[in-house]
């Protein structure tokens, strides 16, 4: 196997890897072919319950270009709750009634939005269709309402300098139409408590990475194969250690220091917890059932998006996933509540046989989300086994149980 050029002396990731070639090996012996990257952290408590944090890398490099699909959505969510407590309007948080307006070319209008369960839109619902079964228009709208010079800005204050966010999904959002975002008004039993103007954001954050040319074609306009690399210069950018640290900070905030610590109120965090680690079909609004969804339907790492997967009634895996041009991802804060068991794994690997983007023709389930799951498990395995002075205790986390 060839070793990763960010191994660690002792890294259990390697011993993971390469004590099961059976199910690592035919990726993992071309890392670079499927661009596997792998951060895994292990959670040490202190006789206080404090949590003391130890992490490991495979073939991490932040100077590799890869598409961070809808892993985006999960810091644009927390900028849109922190936005609605730095306003600081009575009557206005994630549940008021919102219609969306438009002030620029191909923007779209929102009047209702029916997966509620008053019909009303809300960045309440927004969010949870985000978490839930990752909704590209629930996306669009939460980067409307927090806007994106202010999501940037916010990626900036963190210290989350290998990652922009400058595009809506899955809508062709185009160099310029990224930078206008829509007008929405908020109302407190129909009466207007606020309005967020129609904004736009002239700057570039330009961020120099490697790889942004890829593959030998792509599919354009009337699904015609366009025989040049796709160029991903203007996507998103979220980077491996800014999505892992990202988690890190959402579930042990008092473990940073205040500058780094995102400003939430504990009922924000609780409701974060709460659809992070909901299964779609537990759902009631908005309703997620069989046959198109699942518990495990935005589970990757350990279930691998497996419709046939039992699901562990111990275990409660909170995340975010991506995938999309072929790349899968996911990051993971997992929860053994019987056997004491938690840490946190983020992985991204890419599948793309024909080298054609654009075209769908990925192999997601034949190499990616397997690739996913038997990390997760075999992470999984090595902390049911590794010893620990102090268990934690997560009395903190039964709600999600």
């Amino acid at each position: 196997m060839i070793k990763p050029a960010f191994c660690q002396k002792n890294n259990p990731l390697d011993d993971v890897l390469e004590k099961n070639p059976n199910l690592f090996g035919a990726i993992l012996n071309h890392p670079q072919k499927n661009e596997v990257q792998i951060l895994y952290t292990q959670i040490n408590r202190d006789k206080n319950n404090k949590a003391h944090f130890k992490t490991y890398s495979f073939n991490l490099n932040n100077q590799h270009y890869f598409y961070p699909a809808s892993t985006v959505k999960l810091p644009a969510s927390v900028f849109a709750l922190e936005k609605l407590n730095e306003l600081n309007i009575e009557n206005l948080d994630m549940n008021t009634v919102l219609k969306i307006d438009s002030a620029y070319h191909n923007q779209t209008k929102v009047d209702k939005d029916l997966t509620s369960k008053n019909g009303e839109a809300s960045i309440a619902n927004y969010i949870k269709k985000i978490l839930l079964v990752s909704d590209n228009d629930a996306f669009n709208r939460i980067y409307e309402f927090t806007d994106r010079a202010t999501i940037n800005k916010k990626l900036k204050k963190y210290g989350f300098k290998n990652s922009r966010i400058i595009n809506r999904l899955s809508v062709g959002d185009n160099a310029e139409s990224s930078k206008h975002t829509n007008p929405i008004n908020f109302y407190n039993n129909n009466k207007l408590i606020y309005t967020k103007p129609a904004e736009f954001d002239a700057h570039e954050y330009p961020i120099k990475l490697n790889n942004l040319l890829r593959g030998k074609g792509y599919l354009g306009a009337h699904d015609k194969v366009i025989n040049e690399p796709f160029d991903f210069t203007g996507k998103n950018v979220f980077q491996l250690t800014d999505q892992h640290e990202f988690i890190k900070r959402l579930f042990f905030p008092s473990s940073f220091p205040k500058n780094k610590q995102f400003n939430l109120k504990p009922k924000d965090y609780d409701f974060l917890y709460t659809y992070m680690s909901k299964y779609p079909t537990e759902n009631d609004f908005p309703k997620y059932a069989k046959p198109n969804y699942y518990p495990a339907y935005c589970k990757f790492l350990f279930y691998g998006a497996d419709e046939s997967m039992e699901i562990n009634p111990n275990i409660r895996i909170f995340n975010k996933v991506g995938d999309a041009y072929g790349y899968s991802l996911d990051n993971i804060y997992l929860i053994d509540y019987e056997n004491k068991v938690e840490f946190i794994l983020s992985a991204v690997i890419q599948s793309n046989k024909n080298e054609i983007y654009n075209d769908n023709k990925y192999e997601y389930e034949s190499v990616c989300f397997p690739f996913m799951k038997n990390l997760g498990q075999k992470i999984y395995d090595l902390e049911l086994k590794r010893d620990k002075k102090y268990l934690p205790n997560f009395n903190f986390m039964l709600n999600y149980k």
